[in-house]
């Protein structure tokens, strides 16, 4: 979705599970517009929150007149076997096999994507590469084949649905998984807690959320050192978003068992 829209909207990182909302993303150009909405991945829900995550791609099937589907090329075809009958999908379907840069050679991705054909023959089957935007302008077309014709829902300068504050929670928690590792940034959640925009300045305040006491201390680091980090790194980000100086704060809550607390999903935007 980044990549089609030209904005990083979707966090990513080399971790699974780093996506946690449906987010839309709105392509307008002069003759169509498309809405996307980006899921978490499919997994098999471990806690409430994972059950959460897998409600927002069924409500996303739900709405969708076409199916875009990303799969690593590099993995095996018996992962996207098992979600490809998890999802029992109704709507025409774009497999795109994405990492194509990491092959040895055009031919060995041409190779793989005929299995995947022959496998799936009722879907479309393309190799990209998002980071390389290798066949990345040839998206559009298949999907304007797909897509029924009615009047844009919403303004042509839209680009999301989602709110400043929710893009700036997801950059803090896009550094989370950048710096730390283990459990770490799967038991941390981040809340804005204030945001105000003054005019040469936004002031954020966040607060991040994680499971216990020896996580919020490796959270810190020593002497502060890797919170400093976090922030420093987290603030750059968010200034390059919003296009303006930022003061960020960020402080650090220990919610025991949050990612099973109904009443804690909700506040932090799980609904």
């Amino acid at each position: 979705m980044n990549a089609l829209l030209g904005e990083q909207l979707a966090i990513t990182s080399p971790k699974v599970q780093t996506t946690r909302h449906r987010i839309s993303g709105i392509l307008t150009e002069e003759n169509y517009q498309i809405i996307f909405s980006d899921t978490p991945g499919i997994i098999e829900p471990n806690y409430k929150l994972h059950q959460k995550m897998m409600q927002q791609v069924k409500n996303a099937l739900e709405d969708a007149d076409v199916a875009i589907l990303l799969h690593d090329i590099t993995q095996p075809i018996e992962e996207l076997e098992k979600i490809a009958a998890m999802l029992k999908l109704k709507v025409p379907v774009l497999l795109l096999l994405n990492k194509a840069d990491l092959l040895q050679s055009e031919s060995k991705a041409k190779e793989i994507a005929k299995v995947y054909q022959e496998k799936f023959p009722q879907w479309t089957v393309m190799t990209v590469s998002a980071l390389r935007q290798k066949n990345i302008d040839q998206i559009i077309p298949i999907l304007l084949t797909h897509i029924p014709e009615a009047p844009p829902y919403y303004p042509e300068d839209s680009i999301s649905d989602r709110p400043v504050k929710f893009f700036v929670s997801e950059l803090i928690r896009e550094q989370i998984y950048k710096l730390y590792h283990e459990e770490i940034p799967y038991h941390s959640a981040v809340i804005i807690q204030s945001y105000k925009e003054k005019p040469d300045i936004h002031i954020i305040r966040a607060e991040i959320i994680v499971s216990r006491e020896t996580q919020k201390i490796i959270l810190l680091g020593k002497k502060g050192a890797k919170i400093k980090q976090l922030g420093i790194a987290a603030r750059e980000a968010i200034e390059k978003f919003v296009q303006q100086k930022v003061h960020l704060e960020i402080f650090i809550k220990v919610r025991p068992k949050w990612r099973d607390n109904d009443i804690y999903l909700r506040e932090y935007g799980y609904n």
